[in-house]
């Protein structure tokens, strides 16, 4: 195989990769998928994964060109998020219809939201730093993966339907989120 490729295997359906913050490669398998499966759909995906790659190498790269948060940044943001997120989730759930676990806030690198298979979500606290539709827009996201766990067309027509600017607001995060996430992994990086 062409990469080094991390498997972790769980008791899942389907298949996925991941390039990790550091451009490291991790698949995620069934508990009973054959290794040559596995090593087939790396190579199928050799292009995704050498622009992920690239592209997490470049982000090291230019981490340091910008300004770290300081940890009492990140506290503060954890603080302000764990005000904001629960009462814009509470606002939210009703609309999409699901009920949800516990709220997590995180200072994470390459994510702004996820939602485990038990209705559980976590946050980025950088996310204070973004415009509150973009809050919004993030927060819906991951309360429509309580009835969709996949971005599947289903799941964004549910996620337009509640909210309707979201890929107005997802496109906003895209292009002005990476400077969040470079300065969040410079901070990182300045603690080592």
């Amino acid at each position: 195989m062409k990469y080094d490729v991390e498997i972790i295997r769980s008791k899942r359906k389907t298949l996925s990769l991941q390039v990790n913050a550091q451009g490291k490669v991790i698949a995620r398998a069934p508990l009973n998928m054959k290794l040559s499966e596995i090593e087939r759909f790396v190579n199928e995906k050799s292009a995704w994964l050498d622009k992920h790659i690239a592209a997490a190498e470049q982000r090291q790269s230019t981490a340091g060109e910008y300004e770290p948060f300081t940890r009492e940044d990140i506290e503060e943001l954890a603080r302000k998020a764990l005000e904001i997120i629960p009462e814009r989730v509470a606002y939210y759930a009703p609309l999409v219809g699901v009920r949800y676990g516990r709220i997590t806030v995180r200072n994470q690198l390459t994510r702004w939201g996820s939602c485990s298979g038990r209705g559980n979500l976590n946050f980025n606290c950088l996310l204070m730093l973004t415009p509150a539709e973009v809050i919004d827009s993030v927060v819906v996201h991951e309360l429509c993966h309580i009835k969709e766990m996949n971005h599947s067309k289903r799941c964004y027509a549910e996620v337009l339907r509640v909210y309707p600017d979201y890929y107005k607001w997802d496109k906003w995060l895209k292009e002005n989120g990476r400077i969040l996430m470079a300065r969040m992994r410079a901070s990182l990086n300045t603690e080592n």
